[in-house]
């Protein structure tokens, strides 16, 4: 491939993953809001149905993750995939099922809405892709297994760039194929289809990157590890370190690294404002402006294009002047201005909000997770980056149930609350990095 000869050989293949990943869950995001209410839902179902992945991913990441120190991260990625294009499959059956409703409620706090059972099974594949969804904080140890201090930041924006690119075309390709005689349906088809390929990129074009795995065939019959034909190996050297001698890297164990506080309760603070904003934006879309779901496709293929060139060339420029930590409170405050202007109704007010939140969002999020990656030893990263998603799950639970809530009485003021989340995550990264400079040492000449 063309774009095999532009990037690194040892990066490429888990960039093609993580594309063929983002692109196949992206197709989904424009019509997910025409499908809830079509089934009988409304933006309360919405906002509780996209919880559903959050909330079952805080518990299948980090048990991922560590698992992925242990036995390896292309081992944990296949299973995720395969989970997803399970998910996939019960998506797709629910379109086959007659609307039977199952109950139905119209209250103040949830307005009106019929559970139905395509909205049933569609809850249930949400469940069972967000449990093993663990494929986002496996793919970002994977890449801080094979990066260096010195391409750590230029690697992790390439990521960024790939996952921008699976958003530019899978909105897009939603837009087209929702509008053909088929509908919803083609979409997820085609969906499932990408997550299928998925699984055999991974198996055959990824490669190892976890030193603490090797081949064995000296296990018991029964035991896990055997089952995937791995071993964990100490490969420490002494005074690191490391799951070399088999503890379990657990949530106190890892709180007590340098940094994770601080950049956990970041991880939490983002995903909770990106949660208000992709809860809410769907209901935007479809009520007050009107859009149909190629409008909607459109908005999206447009951030994901500018994502594109400040996460590729742009943030790999940037990196080699400043800093991490200076990158991120840039990004939260153009990502603050975003959440506002995204609150104001006038349609060219909004692309301008979308505009600063594609710089914001391409510079801040790939400088966090390079300054994540460097916290803790390679023997670690699986689970700092488990624990990670974790938060980001915690808060998304909240972030989405609460944004289809909160749409239904403030609209578009809930955007406000999310430009004040970015302001704070920018002011705790400020008083962070003034308190890490090295302070100058006064010495004065003897008299």
């Amino acid at each position: 491939m063309i774009f095999s000869k532009l990037l690194p050989a040892k990066i490429f293949p888990i960039l093609l993953v993580n594309f063929i990943g983002v692109l196949g869950y992206s197709i989904v995001i424009p019509i997910l809001i025409f499908i809830v209410i079509d089934f009988g839902g409304n933006g309360f179902v919405y906002g509780l149905l996209g919880a559903m992945y959050p909330f079952f991913q805080f518990i299948g990441a980090p048990i991922l993750g560590r698992l992925s120190d242990r036995i390896g991260r292309k081992k944990v990625l296949v299973i995720s995939q395969v989970g997803t294009f399970f998910a996939w499959l019960l998506f797709l059956l629910a379109f086959a099922l007659p609307k039977t409703g199952l109950w139905s409620q119209d209250t103040e706090l949830t307005g009106q809405y019929i559970m139905t059972l395509p909205l049933l099974i569609i809850f249930l594949a949400r469940v069972f892709d967000g449990f093993t969804g663990g494929n986002v904080s496996v793919a970002n140890a994977y890449l801080s297994d094979i990066s260096t201090d010195e391409d750590r930041n230029a690697n992790f924006g390439k990521m960024g760039a790939s996952t921008s690119l699976g958003f530019v075309l899978g909105p897009a390709l939603a837009g087209i194929l929702a509008s053909t005689s088929l509908g919803e349906v083609l979409p997820l088809m085609l969906a499932a289809s990408i997550s299928l390929v998925a699984i055999f990129v991974i198996t055959i074009k990824l490669k190892e990157s976890n030193p603490c795995v090797v081949d064995t065939a000296e296990l018991k019959l029964n035991s896990f590890r055997r089952f995937f034909q791995v071993e964990h190996k100490d490969c420490y050297t002494e005074g690191e370190s490391g799951m070399g001698d088999g503890k379990k890297e657990s949530w106190s164990t890892i709180m007590t690294v340098p940094g994770i506080p601080l950049l956990f309760g970041v991880y939490f603070l983002t995903f909770l404002a990106f949660s208000l904003f992709y809860a809410g934006l769907p209901i935007y879309a479809n009520t007050l402006l009107e859009w149909s779901p190629t409008e909607l496709g459109l908005f999206l293929t447009y951030s994901s294009f500018i994502m594109i060139i400040v996460q590729g060339p742009v943030l790999s420029r940037l990196s080699k002047v400043l800093s991490d930590k200076i990158l991120i409170v840039l990004g939260s405050l153009l990502l603050a201005i975003s959440f506002y202007l995204l609150s104001i109704e006038n349609i060219t007010v909004i692309y301008l909000g979308n505009t600063f939140l594609s710089l914001g969002n391409g510079l801040m999020w790939p400088s966090f997770l390079a300054l994540l990656s460097k916290k803790g030893d390679k023997q670690r990263q699986g689970a700092i980056q488990g624990y990670g998603s974790s938060m980001g799950s915690i808060a998304s639970m909240f972030g989405l149930v609460a944004g289809g809530l909160l749409f239904e009485s403030m609209t578009t003021l809930v955007f406000i609350i999310g430009a004040g989340v970015f302001l704070l995550i920018a002011v705790l990264m400020s008083i962070q990095f003034v308190n890490g400079r090295p302070k100058r040492v006064v010495t004065t000449a003897a008299s």
